[in-house]
C-alpha cells in the first residue's frame, strides 16, 4: 500500500510519502524525544502501521503524556525484574502516577532495601537489552489462558468495560479489546509480558538512565482494604538523568521542607493518636500562626464588604437531602449519628429519631441564612463569610499531615448576586483571592477550570454552560494561565481552582471559586426584583485558603518554617550576653510588646552561643544582642536570621525597624 499522510509537528503541517508499510519508526527514526503519537485524535505505538490519510502527530517524552508512557513503561520493566528475582511473585497494576510509577506484586514477604537494590540492577540489565515492546490483540479466552498463573489479571479480565482509574486498573483492560504486551529481546523471544492496554515506548533502552526504584510500601488490591494486601515498589522515570538528578534535588529540599516535621521541631501542632487520624491540634505557637492568618483574613473581608455568619458542625440528614451531598457525596461524610428518640416503657417508639451528620460543608447553613427572611434585588450582592469547621471522611491512606485531614476549618464565603452582577461578581472576586494569597508571599499562579461530569452532577447542559463560561470569562480576564480539567467539577458546579507554586516549584491547589445555579433552585432562594417580581439568584462559592490546616501546611513548606516577620510565631528574642544585661534587654523587650511585637528575653542558664544556635534553630527573624558596650551607647546589635549582624544599633532604630517590617509584611 502506498499513498500519503499528514505529519503535525510544532504546529507546522507537511504532506508524508506512504510506503508499502509506514510506521512512526519509520517516520521519527530512533529520536528518543518522540515516545508515541497520535494517529486520529488516538495515542499508539510508533510501531503502528500507518494508512493513506491518516494524520500523524508525535508525542514528546517531555510532555505530560509522553512522561505517563515512559513511566508506565518503567512500571513493566519494574515488574519483569521482580519476577526474575522472585519466582513467587504475582502482578499486579502498575500505573503512571505524578513524578513516577507504582507496581503492585503480590508476594509473601515485604521488600527489603536491599531487594530493591537487586531489582535497580536487574532493570539495568533489561534497559540494556532493548527489548521491544509488542503489543498484541487477544480475546478474553487467550488472555485468561496466557495469563493463568497470574489471578489478579484474571480478576481484571473480569472487569473488562468496568475498569476505573481511581484504583489503576485502567491502565490494564478499557471498555474495547484485551491486549498483552510482550518484551521482546534481540533475537525474537519473548523474555516477559503483561496485560496493558498501552501504549509504551518502542524498547526498553528508551529509558536510559533516567530511572531510579525509589521505595516500596504495603498496599491493597485496588485500593481496597478487604482485598489482599501487596507489596507496592515505587519508582520515578524521566527524560534524561540530569532530569531525574533535578527531580532527586527536589526531593530532598522537600523532605527538609515537610512541615510535619517542621511542625514537631518548631513546636506548632500535633496529631495525638487518642484524638483520630486526620485531626490535629494546635500548639501556642501554631495558634498564634492562625491567630494572624485568620486576623488578616478577617479584615480584608470586612474591607470588602463580607458580612460575617456562624453555623453550627452538625445539621439533620435533611438538610443534605435537599442539597444532594447524601446523593453525591456521602462516601465522603461520616456516619450519621441517630439521635433524639423516644421510646414508651414496653420498648415502642413514641418519637422517630433523626440522622444527624457532621457537616462537610458550610454551603447549605449559608443558604438557610440567605432564606430566612424576604430578600430585595437591592441587597445584592449579599457576601456571607465564615470560618466554619467542616468534617470529612478521609481514607486512612489519604490523611498526610495538614494537606489532607479529616477535620478542617474553611475560610468559606458565599455570594448571592444577580445574573447580571455575576460576572463583574467573579472578576473582582478573583483579584480579591489573588491579592490576599500574595500577601502571605505566594506570587506565582495558574488557574485551573473544573467541568461537569455528566455521570455525577445536576441540572441541565444550558445551566451548566452558562456558569462554565462565566468562570471561564473570570479567568481569562486574570490574564493567567488557565488548564482544563475535564468533569472535575462537583456535582452542582463547575470550578475555578488558584494553583500556587511555592518556593521550589510545586504546585498546590489553594482557593476555589464554584458558579452555583443548583443550590438556589433547590433551597427555594429567592429576591424581589425591580419589577416586583420574584427572581433566583446566582449563588457563588469561594474558599479563599481552601482550609486553615491545608493553608498552614503549604506556607510551613513554602517558607521551610523561616515565616517573615508578620507571621512568625516569635518575632524577636532578645539575647543579653551576660546576665547582667537581662534588665537592660528587658527594657527594650517591653518597648516592642507595646508596639505589639511578639517578643522573648532569653534569661535561660544557657550559655550565650548556644542561645543565638537555639534562636536560628527556631528559625526567629530578628535576635536583639546586647552587652556592656551596646547598653553604655544605647545601642543593641542586630542579628539577623541568615546569621548577617549590624552592631551599635540606636535601639529607637531597632524598635523602629522591627515594628515598620511587622506592619509592612516585609518577606524576609
Amino acid at each position: 500500500m502506498s499513498g500519503r499522510l499528514i505529519l503535525v509537528r510544532d504546529g507546522e503541517r507537511s504532506e508524508q510519502e506512504l510506503g508499502t508499510t509506514t510506521t512512526g519508526l519509520d517516520l521519527f527514526g530512533d529520536d528518543r524525544a518522540v515516545v508515541a503519537m497520535r494517529v486520529g485524535g488516538q495515542t499508539v505505538d510508533l510501531a503502528t502501521e500507518l494508512a493513506d490519510g491518516d494524520e500523524v502527530e508525535p508525542v514528546l517524552v517531555g510532555s505530560e503524556e509522553g512522561l505517563s508512557i515512559l513511566r508506565h513503561s518503567a512500571a513493566h520493566v519494574t515488574a519483569q525484574a521482580v519476577q526474575a528475582l522472585f519466582a513467587e511473585a504475582r502482578l499486579g497494576i502498575g500505573p503512571p502516577i505524578t513524578d513516577g510509577y507504582y507496581y503492585d506484586i503480590d508476594i509473601p514477604t515485604p521488600f527489603t532495601p536491599d531487594d530493591l537494590q537487586a531489582i535497580g540492577k536487574e532493570m539495568t540489565k533489561i534497559v540494556k537489552e532493548r527489548q521491544r515492546f509488542v503489543r498484541r490483540e487477544v480475546s478474553d479466552a487467550e488472555a485468561a489462558e496466557e495469563l493463568a498463573g497470574e489471578p489478579h489479571k484474571l480478576e481484571l479480565i473480569q472487569l473488562k468495560g468496568s475498569a476505573s482509574d481511581d484504583d489503576g486498573s485502567s491502565v490494564e483492560v478499557g471498555a474495547g479489546g484485551l491486549t498483552i504486551y510482550d518484551n521482546v529481546r534481540r533475537d525474537g523471544s519473548v523474555a516477559w509480558k503483561d496485560l496493558c492496554r498501552g501504549p509504551h515506548v518502542p524498547h526498553t533502552g528508551y529509558l536510559g538512565n533516567g530511572w531510579a526504584v525509589t521505595r516500596s510500601s504495603a498496599a491493597y488490591w485496588r485500593g481496597d482494604q478487604a482485598n489482599a494486601q501487596l507489596q507496592r515498589v515505587y519508582g520515578t522515570a524521566w527524560p534524561s538523568k540530569e532530569e531525574l538528578r533535578a527531580y532527586q534535588t527536589r526531593l530532598e529540599e522537600a523532605a527538609k521542607r515537610d512541615h510535619r516535621k517542621l511542625g514537631r521541631d518548631l513546636d506548632l501542632f500535633s496529631f495525638p493518636d487518642e484524638i483520630g487520624s486526620g485531626l490535629a491540634v494546635f500548639h501556642p505557637k501554631g495558634g498564634i500562626l492562625r491567630r494572624e492568618m485568620e486576623d488578616y483574613s478577617r479584615r480584608r473581608h470586612a474591607e470588602a464588604g463580607y458580612e460575617f455568619v456562624n453555623t453550627p458542625h452538625v445539621t439533620k440528614g435533611e438538610l443534605f437531602e435537599i442539597s444532594g451531598h447524601l446523593g453525591f457525596y456521602a462516601d465522603g461524610m461520616f456516619p450519621p449519628m441517630h439521635l433524639d428518640e423516644e421510646r414508651h416503657p414496653d420498648g415502642s417508639i413514641r418519637r422517630q429519631g433523626q440522622d444527624y451528620y457532621l457537616k462537610p460543608m458550610n454551603c447549605p447553613m449559608h443558604c438557610l441564612i440567605f432564606r430566612s427572611r424576604g430578600r430585595s434585588y437591592r441587597e445584592l450582592p449579599l457576601r456571607m463569610f465564615e470560618f466554619g469547621s467542616v468534617y470529612r471522611y478521609e481514607m486512612s491512606g489519604v490523611v498526610h499531615g495538614l494537606t489532607r485531614v479529616r477535620g478542617m476549618t474553611q475560610d468559606d464565603a458565599h455570594i448571592y448576586c444577580t445574573e447580571e452582577q455575576m460576572q463583574g461578581e467573579l472578576i473582582s472576586l478573583l483579584q480579591f483571592v489573588l491579592n490576599l494569597l500574595a500577601d502571605y508571599g505566594l506570587e506565582d499562579f495558574y488557574l485551573e477550570l473544573s467541568t461537569r461530569d455528566p455521570e455525577k452532577s445536576i441540572g441541565t447542559d444550558e445551566e451548566w454552560e452558562r456558569a462554565t463560561q462565566a468562570l471561564r470569562n473570570a479567568a481569562e480576564a486574570s490574564g493567567l494561565e488557565l488548564v482544563l480539567d475535564p468533569g472535575g467539577a462537583a456535582f452542582y458546579a463547575p470550578k475555578i481552582s488558584v494553583q500556587a507554586r511555592d518556593a521550589i516549584g510545586r504546585s498546590w491547589q489553594l482557593s476555589t471559586i464554584q458558579v452555583d445555579l443548583m443550590l438556589p433552585e433547590r433551597f427555594g432562594l429567592e429576591v424581589t426584583g425591580s419589577d416586583g417580581t420574584r427572581q433566583r439568584p446566582v449563588m457563588i462559592h469561594r474558599a479563599l485558603f481552601g482550609s486553615i490546616e491545608r493553608f498552614l501546611g503549604v506556607l510551613v513548606e513554602h517558607y521551610a518554617g523561616a515565616f517573615p516577620p508578620w507571621l512568625a510565631p516569635v518575632q524577636v528574642v532578645a539575647i543579653p550576653v551576660a546576665a547582667e544585661f537581662d534588665g537592660y534587654l528587658g527594657e527594650i523587650a517591653d518597648r516592642l510588646r507595646a508596639q505589639g511585637i511578639r517578643v522573648e528575653l532569653d534569661t535561660s542558664d544557657d550559655r550565650f552561643p548556644k542561645k543565638i544556635r537555639n534562636a536560628q534553630k527556631e528559625k526567629v527573624p530578628y535576635m536583639l544582642i546586647a552587652g556592656g558596650d551596646d547598653r553604655d551607647a544605647g545601642a543593641v546589635s542586630f542579628r539577623y536570621r541568615d546569621g548577617t549582624q549590624k552592631n551599635q544599633v540606636p535601639v529607637d532604630d531597632a524598635v523602629a525597624e522591627i515594628v515598620d517590617a511587622v506592619r509592612q509584611r516585609v518577606q524576609v
